[in-house]
C-alpha cells in the first residue's frame, strides 16, 4: 500500500535545476524569518544577541536576492512552489513556538547548526548529482551556505565579552526566578509542612502503612495546591519571573517530592526501621534545602541552616510530641 503523503515527496535527485534553486530561495526566506523572529523575541533582554540575529537575517535576505536573480535570468519570474517538507530527507526547522522554549545558549547553538546543516546538505547533494550543471549549482549553494556559516561566526564574535556576560547574567536570573525559587519554595513547603502530620500519625498509630497513606495524600495534595497557587499568583509579565506554568510545575513537583521523601520509608513494614530512616531522610532534606539556598539564592549558609534545619527540627518535634501524646 502506498501512502499518499509519502508518494507526494520527491528526492533531491528527482528535482530539476530550477526546482533546486526554488527550494534554496524558499529555504533562505524561512531562515531569514527565523532569525528575525529570534531577534524580536530576544531584543528586550538580550539586545546584543538580537543585533546578531538582525544582521544574520539581512545576510540571508542578501543570498535570497542573489538566488532570485539567478532564477530570473535562467527561467523567468515564475518560481515553482517547493519547500523543505516537499523533499524527502531535506533538513527541517523547528517551529517558532517550539524554539522560544530554548535557552539563550541553545538558541545560539541552533543558529550555528542551521548554517552548518544547510552547507553540509548541499555539499552531499552535489556529490550525488550525476548532472554536471546540477552538480555545479549544488556546489555553489554549498559554498554560499559555508559563507553563511563563516559569516555567522563573525557576527557572533560581535557580542563582546561584557555584553555576553550581561546576557548570561540575565539568563541566570531568569532561570533562578522561573525554576529555582519556586522549586525551592515548594521543596521547603513539602519537606517542612508535612512533617507534623506524618510523624503525628506515625507515633499515634505506629502503623507504617497508614502513615504512608497519610504522607502520600498530604504530599500530593500539597503539590497540587502549591502548583496552582504559584501559577495563579503572578503571570510574570510585571515581575519578570517567567512563565507561570513553568513556575507552577516547579513548585508543585518539588512540594510533592519534599513530602514523599520522608513518607516513602513507611513502605517498610517494621515501624522502628521505617521511622529511623524517615528521620534520617528529613535531616538530609533540610540540609539540602539549606545548601540550595546558599548556592542559588546567596543566603548565608548558617542563616539558611538556622531557618530551615532548626525550624524543620522544631516542626518534626511537634509532630512526634502530638503523636506520642
Amino acid at each position: 500500500m502506498t501512502l499518499p503523503f509519502l508518494s507526494a515527496r520527491k528526492r533531491l535527485s528527482e528535482l530539476s535545476e530550477q526546482e533546486v534553486v526554488a527550494l534554496a530561495i524558499a529555504s533562505e526566506e524561512d531562515d531569514a524569518r527565523i532569525y528575525r523572529h529570534w531577534a524580536a523575541f530576544l531584543r528586550k533582554e538580550y539586545p546584543a544577541t538580537a543585533a546578531v540575529f538582525d544582521a544574520m537575517s539581512a545576510e540571508e535576505d542578501g543570498h535570497r536576492r542573489m538566488l532570485l536573480d539567478i532564477h530570473r535570468e535562467r527561467w523567468g519570474d515564475a518560481i515553482p512552489v517547493i519547500r523543505r517538507e516537499h523533499v524527502a530527507g531535506y533538513l527541517t526547522r523547528r517551529p517558532a513556538w517550539m524554539m522560544e522554549n530554548l535557552s539563550l545558549p541553545a538558541i545560539r547553538a541552533e543558529a550555528a547548526g542551521m548554517e552548518h546543516d544547510a552547507a553540509d546538505f548541499y555539499a552531499r547533494a552535489a556529490q550525488q548529482s550525476l548532472d554536471a550543471r546540477t552538480r555545479k549549482l549544488l556546489g555553489d549553494l554549498a559554498a554560499a551556505e559555508r559563507g553563511h556559516e563563516n559569516r555567522a561566526r563573525e557576527l557572533s564574535d560581535r557580542v563582546d565579552a561584557d555584553a555576553r556576560a550581561d546576557e548570561d547574567a540575565v539568563a541566570h536570573r531568569e532561570f533562578v526566578l522561573t525554576w529555582v525559587q519556586p522549586g525551592l519554595a515548594g521543596l521547603m513547603d513539602g519537606s517542612v509542612s508535612t512533617l507534623a502530620p506524618i510523624f503525628a500519625v506515625a507515633f499515634a498509630t505506629q502503623d507504617p502503612w497508614t502513615t504512608f497513606l497519610v504522607g502520600l495524600a498530604a504530599s500530593i495534595g500539597a503539590g497540587i495546591s502549591m502548583g496552582f497557587t504559584e501559577a495563579a499568583s503572578d503571570d510574570g509579565v510585571v515581575s519578570g519571573r517567567g512563565s507561570p506554568i513553568k513556575r507552577g510545575i516547579s513548585s508543585g513537583v518539588m512540594t510533592m517530592v519534599g513530602g514523599l521523601g520522608h513518607a516513602l520509608p513507611y513502605l517498610i513494614a517494621d515501624f522502628r526501621t521505617a521511622t529511623t530512616i524517615a528521620i534520617i531522610v528529613v535531616f538530609i532534606e533540610l540540609w539540602a534545602i539549606a545548601w540550595i539556598q546558599n548556592r542559588w539564592m546567596q543566603t548565608p549558609f548558617w542563616r539558611a541552616v538556622l531557618q530551615v534545619v532548626v525550624g524543620g527540627g522544631l516542626v518534626l518535634a511537634v509532630g512526634v510530641l502530638i503523636g506520642s501524646g
